[in-house]
């Protein structure tokens, strides 16, 4: 069930009517922003690729079209290849490549996703519907994003293809939502960042774990993690003898997160050994936060 608040856009079955008329009059335009559809996947079964029937374009298209519509994806993928496989020079096989690749993000088929409009960015970059090319891209990268867990690459292309959209279509509609989705991917990357400090830090490889719980600190700064970011530096530098920067993390800790339990566990660290908070200017971890506050 889709939720209108969600970050994907609902589609409004009224606009696609009108395009359906439009198709039907060889005279359709497609508006990206009836690509980014409501929630449910394919739910039929996997289709088999039709034998070649040669047809009209017109009956290519508006069959596929009518596919997709009644959500069966993975098959009206099928039947928008075959629009550009039968008239690949005509206008239909521009859109249709785009339907094509919606159509395989609706059935979680992501990677042919990624390379459908890869393909049209790269045969189409003048296109007036290029930017949501761009946007579908980034947002099938990013629905493979996996548990903190698991290797990050995939949360990684996601961010450069979200970072690619806001920086070439920075006042469109999809670089509002590339933004949310940024702000999430980089929370992820913090989180897996701070689970391997975290390991480090209980094998007793400090110098490692402190160079973890400082990517946190310097590239993710506005995520969930850096308060427990910050009170591992602590426990680290503590542990191998570094008390001015162990009183830094500290004090920005408490500076900037003073009723979370982090900073209580900090200053309970400090006390047993006759220290408090205390910025030391010099520090990394002063220099990183000034640059952002």
């Amino acid at each position: 069930m889709c939720d209108v608040s969600s970050d994907r856009t609902s589609i409004d079955r009224s606009n696609w009517s009108a395009v359906g008329r439009q198709t039907k009059r060889f005279g359709v335009v497609i508006v990206a922003a009836a690509f980014l559809a409501a929630c449910g996947g394919d739910r039929r079964s996997e289709p088999k690729q039709a034998e070649y029937v040669e047809r009209s374009v017109e009956e290519l298209y508006n069959d596929a079209y009518e596919t997709m519509q009644k959500e069966i994806y993975n098959l009206a993928a099928l039947k928008f290849d075959e629009v550009e496989r039968q008239h690949p020079y005509s206008q239909w096989a521009r859109r249709a490549m785009l339907m094509s690749a919606y159509s395989y993000y609706k059935s979680n088929k992501y990677e042919d996703a990624i390379i459908a409009t890869e393909r049209f960015i790269t045969l189409h970059p003048g296109n007036e519907h290029v930017a949501y090319a761009y946007y579908l891209k980034a947002i099938s990268f990013y629905e493979r994003i996996v548990d903190v867990q698991r290797d990050q690459k995939v949360t990684q292309q996601s961010l450069n293809a979200l970072r690619e959209v806001v920086r070439r279509f920075p006042t469109s509609e999809y670089a509002r939502d590339a933004r949310l989705k940024i702000d999430m991917a980089e929370d992820h990357l913090a989180g897996k960042e701070l689970s391997i400090g975290r390991y480090y830090l209980r094998k007793g490889q400090y110098i490692s774990a402190i160079n973890r719980f400082r990517t946190v600190v310097e590239k993710y700064q506005r995520t969930s993690h850096v308060p427990e970011a910050l009170h591992r530096l602590t426990e680290a530098y503590m542990a191998i003898g570094i008390d001015r920067e162990a009183q830094t993390a500290a004090a920005v800790l408490g500076y900037n997160y003073p009723n979370e339990e982090w900073y209580e566990d900090s200053y309970e660290l400090l006390e047993g050994d006759d220290l408090e908070p205390a910025i030391n200017e010099r520090s990394w971890i002063a220099k990183a936060w000034n640059n952002v506050f």
